[in-house]
């Protein structure tokens, strides 16, 4: 182990390792993102070793040929840790270790290690102790390998326990009071989210370190961190965004996604991901300038499958153009997503142009009305200002001419006697046409849209 000169913490040597199952990713650049992740968690990577295999190897998941390359680099490199870029079985760990006597890791772990580092608010320290718990409950025999029993004596007679049986008892309870505390943290964010639901909501989707922290500070002087490292972000965090052309929403920051995202940390951070999934838009925030940016926006896609959220509406934003070093590589991506939108959230290059396709992507759940109602009509003005977003106001003696946004689900709650509705066509606001039975039913009007 090494100690870090700038902040004094101690740095361990790790061989980086994993089996290519598939043919798609070569090998030179198979270990990238696993370097990055290392780097992340405080190792300092000094190796790698990398087999193409068809299946792993059931006992030690590298084939008998490499883990002996494996124990012969560790020892060369003096290295405390090998890291692999694969989910082991606790057995396949075991085994590694006793060959290449050394610490043993795989993805998840690695990835639950960051988490739990990164983690600054009680939700998330919760959600990442869980997750690690559910982990390490199948590994307890690696963590407890002398199997003894306990001591006989006053208070202990009996058929004694085995060490390892109390503490799983011990994991298990403590994984539950942890789902009970999350799932009462989660019933409380869904009433928060609950409570915003007549404001609009955008939320920032993407892999990690796609820039999506620095987006948000570009687009609401946010001032919230945003770092060059994976999962800089943990933590959910909204701010008011003044849309131009339309007014404010509330755009959300959430944790970013990555590829074999473990299942446990999904499941954990389920209330992290709420504003997603109450968003009224989703904004996937992909890196444009990264190698494997085609894989990322796979990734995210399945992840956001897996919370049940996929068929929201999503506009893809492909972000850092300016690392880009030649625009054909811009174009070619184009090509491939033409409905997404080239920013650089650095340079803030095609901001202006966002921000349209986020007001137009709204708007396809609003109609824009002009309402003529009586002035005594005093409900119905207080439904309009805060189910709505009232544009202008025009007084006529007894008579109000309301011009506002509306959500179409509430347009039957203003259809009443003595109020007409008239439709603004957006793409033109001096035409005008009255609304018939059958647009004024807020079901049909979902319907279509959807």
């Amino acid at each position: 182990m090494e100690r870090n000169r700038t902040d004094g913490l101690i740095s361990e040597k790790a061989v980086l390792a994993g089996v290519m199952l598939s043919q798609k990713t070569s090998l030179d650049d198979a270990l990238d993102e696993l370097e990055g992740l290392a780097t992340t968690a405080g190792a300092s990577p000094v190796g790698q070793i990398m087999q193409r295999r068809q299946t792993p190897d059931k006992a030690t998941y590298l084939g008998k040929g490499k883990v002996e390359e494996l124990k012969r680099m560790v020892g060369e490199l003096d290295a405390d840790v090998v890291i692999f870029d694969n989910d082991l079985s606790p057995a396949q760990t075991r085994n590694l270790e006793t060959a290449t006597h050394a610490k043993v890791l795989d993805r998840s772990e690695l990835i639950l290690d960051i988490f739990a580092t990164r983690a600054r608010t009680y939700e998330a320290r919760l959600a990442v102790e869980l997750a690690q718990l559910q982990y390490s409950l199948p590994r307890l025999k690696r963590m407890w390998t002398h199997l003894s029993r306990l001591k006989m004596g006053i208070g202990m007679r009996g058929p004694g326990e085995k060490q390892l049986e109390v503490d799983r008892r011990l994991v298990e309870k403590r994984i539950h009071d942890l789902s009970q505390e999350l799932k009462a943290i989660q019933a409380r964010k869904e009433r928060q989210v609950a409570a915003r639901q007549d404001r609009m909501t955008v939320s920032l989707v993407g892999y990690t370190n796609a820039g999506k922290s620095t987006l948000m500070n570009a687009l609401t002087d946010a001032g919230v961190l945003a770092e060059d490292k994976l999962f800089a972000t943990l933590d959910t965090r909204t701010r008011r965004w003044q849309l131009p052309g339309w007014g404010p929403v509330l755009l959300s920051d959430t944790v970013g996604f990555i590829r074999d995202l473990p299942h446990h940390l999904i499941a954990s951070f389920k209330a992290t991901l709420e504003e997603s999934r109450q968003a009224n838009l989703l904004l996937h925030v992909a890196d444009a300038s990264s190698p494997s940016v085609h894989e990322q926006i796979a990734s995210v896609q399945n992840v956001l499958q897996e919370i049940g959220i996929q068929e929201k509406g999503t506009l893809l934003v492909l972000n850092k153009i300016d690392r880009l070093p030649n625009p054909i590589e811009l174009d070619l991506l184009l090509k491939r997503y033409p409905t997404a939108i080239p920013v650089s959230a650095r340079s803030c290059e095609g901001l202006t142009r966002l921000a349209g396709a986020v007001s137009q992507a709204l708007s396809r759940n609003f109609l824009n009305l002009e309402i003529e109602a009586p002035v005594s009509d005093g409900e119905l003005l207080a439904f309009l200002a805060s189910h709505g977003e009232v544009l202008s106001k025009h007084f006529d003696q007894n008579r109000v001419i309301i011009h506002c946004r509306l959500p179409q689900r509430y347009l039957g709650r203003v259809r009443r006697d003595g109020v007409a509705l008239r439709y603004r066509d957006p793409q033109s606001d001096d035409e005008l046409s009255v609304l018939s039975e059958e647009e004024a039913n807020p079901q049909n009007r979902i319907e279509d849209v959807a």
